[in-house]
């Protein structure tokens, strides 16, 4: 026998990350006559702690005042080692074994309460809402028609996504009061800056806005309107590459010289790596349309902390996201959240992987030991959700949720962006619904959900939203998922929102999501505590100290009943008659409030 689970206080003492002031005690359960716990520091040898038998088949260990990073631990009995993947916390863990992690921050680390309890919104700006006055530039074209499916290539082949619809400012200003019915409380914008495609990843002048999308003028009244009905704003930070198509490079001539491809003498020069001046440059992913920066370009970064994030900030944005963070130095990411924190706005990354251990061009990044990040896309919940929904099984997302509470600082936890679709994945409802994937761009333009594709990924969505509601972090809604939007690889899941032809009952159940969510307290910071779960049953709670609220999430094919020692109401559907037993539909979630008894 032996057992020990890093998310039980019973077996250590602090549970998640600690910080470098703090002592922590590990205890284990065993019948083992010695237990040894062999510890690393990332990158360098292990040290061994006999551990202190105490009664009951206990043996502990104090570890006191470790240094700031990440430490890898294992344990040494007379029987054998125990690592994370022996252990019961799940019950089908991943291939091979691990050991367990304990990552170590500064003492003062902390987040911003702006992601805290939450619901977030993304829009893809060119395909929210129209208002039609921006002026649309040389080489661009203008669909009018909103409901139209986006163009992958044009008649020549060529993918250019230069095709704009023409969404902008003055239109999400005009939908202010529609997100806040949503419980919406912060917007992130894909970007907003001059650039010439319509997904603007290819920076044409990170101080001007895209003038299709309107005037700075009104994306101040925007933000300043949002900010009185308590909405704040997220811009989009892409400070891995430029366009070639820009101020900066300007390969295609449509900005005044001196630009890094035209003049060896440009300002702007040192930006780039060139290896075979002009056209051999170095590019993200070899795209030729996005030249890369350089990672030790001081100049640059100076540009970007000096100028950009600033002008910004002062503009009234209350956070950045950070494109491809993983390509970006830890020293910048530094030195940008030192520039965030004068104007108390958050930081946020695109991480696909667990940000606390992962390894990028052979270097292990340094995002949540209190330098670096406020938040991640958790990109890895949405898979442990889709997972259970789409394969019956609970145990990827058992084993991410417990890995997860475990490996991140509380303080970043309550703040990951948790998110189902994104303008780089697959719409929800499609992917959940649909029976045979299909990933071939120019059959997807007129391939859609049939109708039983489409009920089901609609039912299995809700579900996923309802988890995503209910969960730590702050759930994040895409554009039009909401409305029912459709929508596989890219561009089909940057479709215009429907206005006039939404999914009403989709949109009243977020409402009602939002509604859970928003009227208790305990999502902000509440504990996750997974209670049960077998193959295709899930039940876990959130709590405070003093309220708790229960979720139960099943895809079994028939009824189930939970009991309970104390009466619960059902907030979802709405039936607050105090009950000690509850029925799950299949394919349903529960979200149960404990009453005590006391109330009654």
């Amino acid at each position: 026998m032996f057992k020990f689970n890093p998310n039980v206080k019973e077996h250590k003492s602090l549970l998640g990350a600690i910080d470098v002031e703090e002592n922590c005690y590990i205890s284990v359960t065993t019948d083992n006559s010695w237990v040894n716990l062999m510890i690393s520091k990332d990158g360098n040898g292990y040290d061994r702690y006999s551990m202190t038998k105490g009664s009951e088949g206990c043996f502990f260990v104090r570890l006191e005042r470790l240094e700031q990073g990440l430490y890898f631990y294992h344990f040494e009995t007379d029987e054998g080692r125990y690592y994370s993947s022996n252990d019961l916390w799940a019950k089908k863990p991943p291939e091979g074994y691990g050991d367990y992690q304990l990552t170590v921050t500064l003492k003062d680390y902390q987040t911003p309460d702006l992601l805290k309890g939450a619901i977030i919104y993304q829009i893809f700006p060119d395909r929210f809402c129209r208002a039609g006055n921006g002026r649309i530039e040389k080489g661009k074209i203008l669909c009018r028609d909103w409901g139209a499916t986006p163009t992958y290539r044009n008649q020549d082949g060529k993918v250019l996504n230069n095709e704009f619809f023409g969404g902008d400012f003055k239109g999400i200003t005009s939908k202010l009061y529609y997100l806040k019915s949503l419980g919406v409380n912060v917007v992130y914008l894909n970007p907003i800056v001059k650039a010439y495609s319509s997904h603007r990843y290819d920076t044409g002048d990170y101080l001007k806005v895209d003038p299709l999308l309107g005037t700075e003028e009104d994306l101040k009244t925007l933000l300043s309107a949002a900010n009185k009905i308590g909405i704040s704003f997220i811009f989009d930070g892409v400070y891995n590459h430029t366009g070639e198509d820009s101020k900066y490079f300007n390969r295609c001539g449509n900005y005044p010289p001196y630009g890094a491809y035209n003049d060896k003498n440009s300002p702007y020069y040192d930006w780039y790596d060139f290896y075979n001046y002009p056209d051999g440059y170095a590019s993200w992913w070899n795209f030729k349309s996005l030249p890369s920066i350089k990672k030790d370009s001081l100049s640059y970064q100076n540009f970007i902390l000096e100028e950009v994030l600033p002008h910004y900030f002062k503009m009234g944005f209350k956070g950045v996201r950070l494109d491809v963070v993983d390509e970006l130095t830890d020293d910048f990411v530094t030195k940008i959240r030192k520039v965030a924190k004068k104007y108390g706005a958050a930081v946020i990354g695109e991480v696909w992987e667990d940000a606390t251990n992962k390894v990028a061009y052979g270097v292990r990044r340094k995002y949540f030991l209190g330098n670096e990040l406020d938040s991640v896309m958790n990109y890895q919940l949405r898979d442990g959700i889709c997972d259970f929904l789409l394969h019956r099984s609970t145990y990827y997302l058992v084993h991410v949720l417990e890995t997860q509470k475990n490996n991140y600082p509380k303080c970043a936890l309550d703040n990951l962006m948790n998110l189902l679709s994104t303008h780089d994945t697959v719409r929800i409802i499609n992917n959940l619904g649909r029976s045979t994937i299909v990933t071939d761009k120019d059959r997807l333009r007129e391939v859609y959900l049939n109708d039983e594709e489409l009920k089901k990924g609609k039912c299995f969505a809700k579900m996923a939203y309802a988890l995503l509601f209910t969960v730590y972090g702050s759930p994040c809604i895409y554009y039009g998922d909401e409305a029912g939007m459709t929508g596989d690889l890219d561009p089909y899941n940057r479709r215009c929102y429907p206005w006039g032809k939404e999914d009403e009952d989709f949109i009243e159940f977020i409402k009602t999501l939002a509604y859970v969510r928003n009227s208790e307290g305990l999502f902000a910071e509440g504990e996750l505590n997974i209670l049960y779960y077998d193959k295709n049953l899930l039940v876990f709670d959130r709590t405070d100290g003093f309220e708790r609220i229960i979720v139960a999430a099943s895809v079994k094919s028939v009824s189930a009943k939970l009991k309970f020692s104390q009466p619960v109401i059902d907030l979802l559907n709405k039936d607050f008659t105090p009950k000690t037993e509850c029925e799950i539909k299949p394919y349903s979630v529960v979200i149960l409030k404990q009453i005590k008894d006391k109330n009654l």
